[in-house]
C-alpha cells in the first residue's frame, strides 16, 4: 500500500516540480529582457516585484513562530488566520497578508500594524522629492507615474511631518567655536508658489574644522542673494557657538566683506 501511494504521488510531485521551473525560466526570461533594456527589475511590472510580496509574508510569519514562544502558548495564545492589507511601496502596490494571534499582541516590526507604506522605500524617495522643493501634488503625480500607486497628499503630508523635527534639531546643533576655512555662497533656482513661477536662493556655508575635516555649517533659504540676509546668517553661526573664522572666501557681492568684518571682526576675507 505504502509504494501504491508513493507511486501515486509521484506524477503530482513530478508535475510540481515541471511547473516550479517553468516559472523560474519565465522569471528568469522577464528578468533578462528588462535587464538588456534598462528597465527595472524591481520597479512597476519588474520581474521581481512578486518576489517582495512573498519575501514579506515570509518574514511576517518567521515572526508570528518567535512571538509565540513556550510563555505565550501556555497562556493559551494561538495562530488566529491572517488579516489582509495594501501595502505601497516603490516595487508598486500589492496584497499582503499578516498573521494573526488570538490575543493580539503580535505587533510585527518589518511591515508595522497599521502601516501602508513601507517606510525603508517610498518615503525615502517621497523625502528625497520634498527635499528638492516639489510639492505634494507634483510627488503624488510622480509616484502615480512611476509606480502606479495612489498616495493622498494627507498621507505624504504625514510623511513629511516626519521628518521636520528632525531638520530643525540638525539647523539649530551647536557648531564649533573656530573654523579654519569657511565658504559662503548661494544657488539660485526656480520654483513654482501658488502656480506662479519664483526665483530663490539657497545659502550654503562650508567650513573646515582645526583637525581638517569637512562640515556643511548650514543651508539658508531666501526669496533673493543679499548682504542683509548674509548677516542674519552669520549672526545664526555665532548664536550657535562660532567665535572666529580664520578665512571667509566668498563672491563679490556687495556689501558681504562689511557683513562679516561686523560679526567676526579678525576674519581675513578672500573674494
Amino acid at each position: 500500500m505504502l509504494f501504491k501511494e508513493e507511486s501515486k504521488n509521484l506524477p503530482l510531485n513530478t508535475q510540481t516540480m515541471k511547473n516550479r521551473n517553468e516559472e523560474y525560466e519565465a522569471l528568469k526570461k522577464k528578468a533578462l529582457e528588462q535587464f538588456k533594456t534598462g528597465q527595472p527589475l524591481l520597479g512597476k511590472d519588474g520581474a521581481f516585484a512578486p518576489l517582495m510580496k512573498q519575501f514579506l509574508e515570509s518574514a511576517l510569519e518567521a515572526e508570528m513562530e518567535e512571538h509565540l514562544d513556550e510563555t505565550e502558548r501556555i497562556k493559551g495564545n494561538r495562530r488566529n488566520g491572517t488579516s489582509k492589507k495594501v501595502v505601497k511601496s516603490s516595487d508598486g502596490e500589492f496584497e499582503l497578508e499578516t498573521p494573526r494571534d488570538r490575543e493580539s499582541t503580535f505587533s510585527p516590526e518589518i511591515v508595522k500594524k497599521r502601516e501602508t507604506i513601507l517606510a525603508d522605500n517610498l518615503e525615502k524617495k517621497i523625502i528625497g522629492m520634498y527635499g528638492l522643493g516639489m510639492s505634494l501634488r507634483d510627488i503624488s503625480a510622480h509616484i502615480k507615474e512611476m509606480y502606479d500607486t495612489d498616495i493622498s497628499a494627507t498621507a505624504l503630508s504625514a510623511i513629511t511631518d516626519r521628518v521636520i523635527p528632525q531638520i530643525k534639531e540638525w539647523q539649530a546643533r551647536p557648531l564649533e567655536e573656530v573654523y579654519c576655512i569657511v565658504w559662503m555662497d548661494a544657488m539660485h533656482y526656480k520654483v513654482k508658489d501658488e502656480g506662479k513661477v519664483t526665483s530663490r536662493a539657497v545659502y550654503n556655508i562650508l567650513g573646515i574644522t582645526t583637525e581638517g575635516k569637512k562640515e556643511l555649517l548650514g543651508m539658508y533659504i531666501s526669496e533673493s542673494e543679499g548682504a542683509n540676509f548674509w548677516l542674519s546668517v552669520l549672526t545664526d553661526l555665532q548664536n550657535r557657538g562660532v567665535k572666529d573664522i580664520l578665512i571667509a572666501c566668498i563672491d563679490a557681492l556687495k556689501g558681504f566683506a562689511e557683513a562679516i568684518s561686523s560679526i567676526f571682526p579678525q576674519t581675513e576675507v578672500q573674494s
